[in-house]
Formats: C-alpha cells, structure tokens, sequence
C-alpha cells in the first residue's frame, strides 16, 4: 500500500520505517521508486537493508522543516511499530499530517471491529498520536474478489462508526480494476510489486 500510495500520488519521498518486519518492505524497492522520482529514505546504517533496529536516517526529519517535500512513512502495523512516532513528537499531531491505521481483515490481529478498535489505541499509546483516518487493504493476494474488499469494508465501517475514523482509501488489487463498483474512500490500485509470478 504504502508504494502504491507513493507512486500514485507523486510524493517525493518514501520513509521506511518498518522495523516489525524484516522482509518486503518499501526499502527493498529503492530502485524502482528511484524512477518515479521517489526518494527513499530507512536507516542511517550502512548496509540496512534487512536491519531491525530503531534507527532512522536523519533525512527522515526532512518533510517537517520543507513544506514542499511531500512524503509517506511506512510503519510496521502495530503498536511496536507505531513507536517510532516517538521520534517526531515535537512534530506531532500535525494539521498537515495524516496517520492512516492500514488494515486487510484477513490477518488474524484485524480480523475483528474488536481488535481493530483495540489496534488502533495501541497505537495512539504507544506512537502518541491518533490514527486519522483507516485504509481498507483487504486482499488474499492474486487471490483477491471484489467480495474479499466488500466484507472488509463492511468491518471497517463498523470500525469508522464506533471509532469517528473515515474510511479515506480503499485498494483494489490491479486484476480487478475492470470491476466498477462504489467503494468506501478513494480506489488505490494495488500492483503487487514484491510478488514474483513464480509465487
């Protein structure tokens, strides 16, 4: 979602912040962000590539002190991951950011209104600032129907009722962009940039 995101709304830079998981994060398409136009920003360690510590480079801070650097943060889905908010607390809640709380009802720590809602205070707990808004990423993959997007919107609805939160993109897996029908938020269309077609 977060290349996506990148690509699609032309931003200039892409932090990768995702310290939860140490494999098919934004960093691991540098290249290809590199001929959007999109620089990509993750840890300050020489050869990082697949690091999980809490280090940041310090061009992360960028987008904060120039207002026409516009940049997505890529943080790993959870409280654990929503600490490094920490690191931008002088800068936060900001006007001019939002937190969008990703979710695909198919992993089992969101697969609930229950344990979104318990998610998304984790969250605000542990990053300091409340999630803005929720992205609707419900998706088996190749796999994915238009039923598999309709039943995640259907919780994430009842998530935006009880929590306040809209519903601000939903994503559409690329094979299925030929299928018009209204969705919750803006369509993103979701090409699986890490999977291989051997996988």
């Amino acid at each position: 979602m977060a290349l996506n995101l990148a690509i699609q709304k032309h931003v200039n830079m892409l932090v990768d912040l995702d310290i939860v998981n140490p494999y098919f994060r934004s960093r691991e398409m540098e290249g290809m962000l590199k001929e959007h136009g999109i620089r990509t920003i993750s840890s300050g360690l020489e050869e990082a590539m697949h690091v999980d510590l809490p280090y940041m480079a310090k061009e992360a801070y960028i987008p904060f002190f120039d207002s026409s650097v516009r940049a997505i943060y890529d943080l790993g889905g959870s409280g654990s991951g929503a600490r490094l908010l920490q690191q931008f607390r002088d800068f936060l809640p900001n006007e001019e950011v939002d937190l969008l709380f990703c979710v695909n009802i198919y992993r089992e720590d969101t697969d609930s209104v229950k344990k979104i809602v318990r998610e998304i205070e984790a969250i605000e707990l542990s990053g300091g600032m409340r999630p803005t808004g929720l992205i609707n990423s419900t998706n088996y993959l190749k796999q994915t129907t238009m039923e598999d997007i309709m039943a995640g919107e259907a919780v994430l609805r009842s998530v935006s009722e009880e929590t306040g939160l809209p519903i601000v993109y939903t994503g559409i897996v690329a094979s299925l962009d030929g299928i018009d029908r209204p969705v919750m938020g803006e369509k993103i269309l979701l090409t699986l940039y890490f999977r291989k077609h051997w996988l």
